[in-house]
């Protein structure tokens, strides 16, 4: 093991590893269930802000802006811990989750199970209530 990389997995200093695009990956869980609500990507200053707030904040590739959940929809994350994995280039932040994590209106963006069928595979909604509707809250 090198000393660079002995200290990023070893050391406690955050030295997180952005990939090409200036990201890193950000699970997010809720802290009282443990469920995966989302995941997402960083930018430095989304980490930044995230930090220092003590709220979500996210980079948006598709919009290519950074952004806070719930600035649209009042569903808002609270982070309570943040955590990095052994290599640094994700981050994984346990959330007090405020409504819905995700923008369809669910609880969590992982509203629906793979299962194996005839064809291969098919999906399966599990927890699929809304909690909000989309258009009303985006007014799409």
């Amino acid at each position: 093991m090198s000393a660079h990389s002995h200290e990023i997995e070893e050391g406690l200093s955050f030295q997180p590893r952005f990939d090409a695009a200036g990201l890193v990956t950000c699970v997010a869980t809720d802290v009282a269930t443990g469920d995966v609500l989302m995941v997402a990507h960083m930018n430095d200053e989304a980490l930044r802000k995230t930090i220092a707030t003590g709220e979500a904040w996210y980079f948006s590739r598709s919009r290519n802006a950074l952004w806070r959940k719930g600035e649209t929809s009042g569903q808002t994350q609270r982070v309570v811990e943040m955590r990095t994995d052994c290599d640094q280039d994700a981050v994984w932040i346990r959330v007090e989750q405020i409504g819905a994590a995700c923008h369809t209106g669910r609880r969590s963006c992982f509203y629906r199970k793979v299962e194996a069928d005839s064809s291969g595979s098919k999906l399966v909604f599990v927890d699929a209530d809304r909690l909000f509707d989309p258009d009303a809250v985006y007014k799409k």
